[in-house]
């Protein structure tokens, strides 16, 4: 124990010697890339404290307060919860501060973008002080944290629908017809692989001499709303495309096979239920690897056209600036401009910190497979297993669904209203 604790002193300090060296090095134009980098930093944290942090919060009184010692299962998700917790109050705090910040002439334009050494030693002194709380507050979070966790998939889906649309008119505004023709050919690809995914599934999740309703239920609503998707996109009152209804629709498909393989390992119905370990840890892979490009996409996009990722004087449509551009925050002036004259900032900074929050609360539920920390039995050691976790993401595709056919018929309902 002794040479294990000096073990990971020495790794924090070696840590903490890295952090603050890049952190001197960082510039308004890579301050966004620091935030993600910062992001994926808790993440990787709160898995390798999953794995080792169980037998040192085992002996810490003010955590286990149990008569009988819970399992080491409840440790490793109360050790993933207290990071969460700790990166969610972070980003929340800068969230808070942030509020009505509109041009670079603002004092809290620099600490959004500066000040990286005292970040990282505020986020560092957070996450520690989250494991000197008391257990029913870690609860109360976990509870919320659901909660949030919905609101950043519905955030997923409208960044994977902007992307889907820029993509979309970037290559239609090109006007050439190889373009046209590379459209047509990622439609007719991600169309057939939709459907020879789907009966993979009725082959994975149908297995022959069991009632599995439920299942073919959910397998056959995601092909009616693939069909659904193109009928509707190629509709003649709807400016609608086929290549944008084809991708949601292998999305659709792919989080009916997530929720589905996250049934419990003792459901007759999950034909994956000899191979759930790997196919938990997988699934857990694909959606932290999800949740980080969603985060940076969403950082990249910061400045664009999206309404409610610019602040109203921001600039709009045909901004969108990478994460290491010289824009107007990187500090460069024009000689004819007047050094008084304030700069609009070119994203909402509130926004951009509450994805982290949001992203925080999402993760914690991914590495604890969106159950109660006192679940117990064989699932309570697989990641992203249970009916809570299917439901979760049954109704994320079908609420992917209804945002996608709402942006092709909302012009029409609402003619009124410009949409762009």
């Amino acid at each position: 124990m002794w040479a294990l604790t000096c073990l990971t002193s020495c790794c924090a300090s070696c840590a903490c010697g890295a952090c603050m060296s890049a952190a001197s090095a960082i510039s308004r134009r890579s301050a966004r890339l620091a935030y993600c980098a910062l992001f994926a930093l808790s993440l990787v944290l709160s898995w390798i404290l999953r794995e080792v942090a169980a037998p040192l919060l085992e002996h810490i009184p003010w955590i286990n307060t149990f008569e009988e010692t819970p399992s080491k299962e409840w440790f490793q998700m109360n050790a993933v919860l207290r990071v969460s917790l700790g990166n969610f109050l972070f980003f929340t705090t800068f969230a808070a501060l942030m509020i009505g910040v509109k041009d670079q002439n603002d004092k809290r334009d620099s600490w959004h973008h500066g000040g990286w050494v005292l970040k990282i030693v505020i986020w560092a002194v957070l996450i520690c002080l989250m494991f000197f709380l008391p257990n029913v507050v870690i609860t109360i979070y976990e509870t919320l944290s659901k909660f949030g966790s919905g609101f950043f998939l519905l955030v997923q889906v409208i960044i994977l629908l902007d992307f889907l649309t820029n993509w979309n008119d970037s290559w239609v505004e090109k006007d050439e017809q190889k373009w046209y023709i590379a459209l047509l050919v990622i439609s007719v690809i991600c169309y057939i692989a939709t459907f020879a995914f789907s009966g993979l599934l009725f082959m994975w999740f149908n297995p022959s001499g069991n009632d599995c309703g439920l299942n073919v239920f959910f397998i056959v609503m995601s092909m009616i709303l693939a069909f659904a998707f193109a009928i509707v996109a190629l509709h003649p009152q709807v400016n609608g495309s086929l290549m944008p209804a084809s991708v949601i629709s292998i999305y659709c498909a792919y989080l009916c096979y997530s929720g589905l393989s996250s049934e419990p390992s003792d459901y007759a119905c999950n034909g994956l239920h000899k191979h759930s370990k790997s196919v938990s840890t997988g699934t857990l892979v694909l959606g932290m690897l999800t949740t980080v490009l969603s985060v940076v996409y969403s950082a990249v996009r910061a400045g664009s056209s999206t309404a409610f990722i610019s602040p109203p004087n921001s600039p709009r449509a045909g901004t969108s600036s990478p994460l290491l551009k010289d824009d107007p925050e990187s500090g460069a002036t024009d000689s004819s401009s007047k050094p008084t004259e304030p700069k609009p900032v070119s994203y909402s900074y509130t926004f951009f910190h509450l994805i982290f929050a949001l992203a925080s609360m999402y993760s914690a539920m991914l590495l604890t497979g969106w159950t109660s920390s006192g679940s117990s039995g064989t699932d309570s050691e697989l990641i992203d297993v249970g009916w809570t976790t299917v439901w979760v993401r049954i109704v994320t595709e079908w609420a992917t669904a209804g945002l996608y056919v709402w942006t092709l018929v909302a012009p029409l309902v609402l003619p009124d209203r410009e949409f762009s």
